[in-house]
């Protein structure tokens, strides 16, 4: 039957994801549904509790009392503005911590140091779901060229000197030069935003990694279907990812449109060789 999993569920279809994921290895879940962020009707018949964002103490009790012995992080949750946070007990103990925390991996680091104090295991998407993360090398069958491979080296370079600020987890370079830099907006706003600056010539790259610190249990970067369509809309010439690092949503279906459209799929280590 395995360990019962408990689903922190944020924005988008992950928590679904990982239900069904669970319901394939026949584990039992359940969903700490976050108002404000999860889609109520991606839950279906799943076990469920809602819960509001500054409830600690109440999802901490819905998880114990369903028996759920590890955590998983399931989907973006925007760091809210406080004046909208309802803190109970439990988050009011936190808040002193949470105001310490710049950015939004220290954020995360204290929610999972409070799971992990009341003796549940936080785990990775990566730790439920198989075959998710980046491979090194190209993933379809469209080849990064020389120039290529060095706006890649140059991305890699730039997004490493971001994650260590906690800034962002994506650039987007061109013959050298870096056209932006992701922000708060995300990397869909960045490939948008970037795509209408190329100049002639060999196209734009997205480059696309972990923080240097990140916890790999929470918000790792990912990557799926609709990435590869703003990046076409773009025109961009490729993607390249972190190996082991990133998430790429449907695999097949997203390395299928890559291929459609000539856009390349690289995996890229951190540290070359």
């Amino acid at each position: 039957m395995g360990r019962k999993l408990g689903i922190i569920a944020g924005r988008g279809d992950w928590p679904r994801r990982l239900a069904d994921a669970c319901k394939e290895q026949g584990r039992d879940c359940f969903v700490i549904a976050l108002n404000g962020f999860c889609e109520a009707n991606l839950l279906g018949d799943l076990d469920h509790v809602w819960v509001d964002l500054g409830a600690v103490g109440k999802a901490l009790k819905a998880l114990k009392k369903n028996e759920c012995q590890d955590v998983v992080l399931a989907g973006p949750i925007d760091r809210p503005s406080l004046s909208t946070v309802k803190p109970d007990l439990r988050a009011l103990k936190l808040m002193p911590k949470l105001l310490k925390a710049r950015g939004d991996d220290a954020l995360l680091s204290v929610l999972v140091e409070e799971f992990e104090s009341e003796g549940f295991i936080v785990v990775g998407i990566d730790d439920v779901m198989e075959d998710v993360l980046a491979r090194g090398g190209a993933m379809g069958l469209v080849q990064p060229d020389d120039a290529q491979l060095g706006d890649i080296q140059r991305g890699v370079d730039v997004v490493a000197a971001l994650g260590a600020l906690d800034v962002g987890q994506a650039t987007i370079v061109q013959q050298g030069f870096v056209l932006g830099v992701e922000a708060a907006e995300g990397t869909d706003a960045l490939i948008s935003r970037c795509g209408a600056m190329q100049r002639p010539g060999s196209s734009a790259i997205l480059i696309k990694m972990a923080k240097p610190e990140q916890d790999r249990r929470a918000d790792l970067p990912t990557i799926g279907l609709h990435t590869i369509k703003v990046a076409i809309k773009a025109g961009l010439g490729g993607i390249a990812v972190e190996v082991d690092n990133v998430i790429i949503v449907e695999r097949e279906e997203v390395v299928q449109a890559a291929n459609d459209a000539g856009l390349f799929l690289y995996g890229v280590d951190r540290q070359p060789g």
